[in-house]
């Protein structure tokens, strides 16, 4: 993780993974379910926010409303763990929600971590890390 406390600017640099998959039936797939549900979870993170005013979206495009796109994306190392689901067919299990979740903590309490703020809320803006607003 990468913080500049002085413009509130965060760069996710490396995330690394562990996630129980079932049986793994198309690697090349969950390993695209997974780096999907990181890129979310950063996004949820540190850049997707619905702005409301009086009820009415001021961000209603792709313009004002940010989601990550493979510029953002960190460097990703994985383990698949294989416990077989036995009601499931094939063994497998859903792949991309939990990376979405556990992402999203991961980089906040990074976020915290590296800068010792009590950061409560997500998405981190640049406006609560910055040093000028403490």
């Amino acid at each position: 993780m990468d913080v500049d406390v002085e413009l509130g600017l965060v760069k996710v640099v490396r995330i690394d993974t562990a996630q129980d998959v079932g049986r793994v039936l198309n690697p090349l797939s969950v390993q695209g379910q997974i780096e999907g549900g990181i890129a979310q979870g950063v996004g949820l993170a540190v850049m997707e926010e619905l702005i409301l005013d009086g009820g009415r979206i001021r961000n209603p495009s792709f313009t004002d409303y940010l989601i990550p796109t493979a510029l953002d994306m960190p460097e990703v190392r994985y383990r698949l763990i294989e416990e077989p689901e036995p009601g499931a067919p094939f063994g497998a299990k859903g792949v991309g929600e939990a990376p979405t979740i556990s992402s999203t903590a991961a980089v906040a309490a990074a976020i915290r971590q590296a800068t010792g703020l009590a950061l409560s809320r997500v998405p981190i803006r640049p406006e609560d890390i910055a040093l000028a607003d403490r």
